[in-house]
């Protein structure tokens, strides 16, 4: 469904700035690369090879679970308040929501195709995998933008900083066990800079040296498995 510009109205809210949603975009961008680069990693797994598929599923299945949960915490906290508190933003959060509902169709038809594909590695059980994630990149590639153009300013003009620390909080114990390095690795990998600025500004010194020191060398190790290296 296209987006439409915000109807102009006495009840748009006020231009002083409530919040910082920079994070809304840079979680975007994970999405954006992680599930863009999924197919070809599907595809790069060998016939029968269950290590590598167990890999990649693994990766596959951490997305998923973050999609599920940014949307989740969307669908919970962020349309009531926006409907309540700018109310000329109606038209885009109904739009909003049917854009999820359409992605929650996408999403667990690859949760349901997952499994087998997992433990057999074989062309079949690829096929379902592949079909759900290119119905989840076309759903993404209208989703986001839309999201980025007409939520985010609204956001940031009627959301508190308090409000959207709970959306980070939300993301943050979904991480699925055992994949938080994983996670924060592809979080930088998909910042323009490399991540850099996004370490700096989020997390305090001795964290920046767990990553380098633990949290990075297994992150490399990672993805060299998860391409096949």
């Amino acid at each position: 469904m296209p987006a439409t510009a915000m109807p102009p109205s006495g009840d748009e809210p006020a231009a002083r700035k409530t919040c910082d949603a920079r994070g809304m975009v840079e979680i975007h961008r994970m999405f954006r690369r992680g599930f863009g680069e999924a197919p070809g990693l599907v595809r790069a797994v060998s016939s029968g090879d269950l290590a590598h598929a167990e890999i990649v599923a693994d990766q596959l299945h951490m997305l998923s679970v973050g999609l599920h949960a940014h949307h989740e915490a969307e669908d919970e906290r962020l349309w009531d308040a926006l409907e309540e508190r700018a109310p000329s933003c109606a038209i885009h959060v109904e739009r909003m929501k049917a854009q999820h509902a359409e992605m929650l169709v996408q999403l667990k038809a690859l949760d349901r195709a997952l499994p087998e594909w997992r433990t057999t590695a074989t062309a079949t059980g690829a096929a379902p995998v592949l079909t759900a994630l290119d119905g989840i990149n076309a759903a993404l590639g209208v989703h986001l933008p839309d999201e980025e153009t007409n939520i985010v300013p609204v956001m940031e003009r009627t959301i508190t900083e308090e409000e959207v620390e709970w959306f980070a909080d939300h993301g943050r114990r979904a991480v699925p066990k055992g994949q938080t390095w994983n996670q924060l690795g592809e979080i930088l990998a998909a910042q323009p800079d490399g991540g850099d600025e996004w370490l700096h500004e989020h997390m305090p010194a001795p964290a920046r040296l767990m990553w380098r020191w633990i949290g990075k060398p297994k992150y490399v190790k990672h993805r060299a498995a998860l391409e096949g290296r």
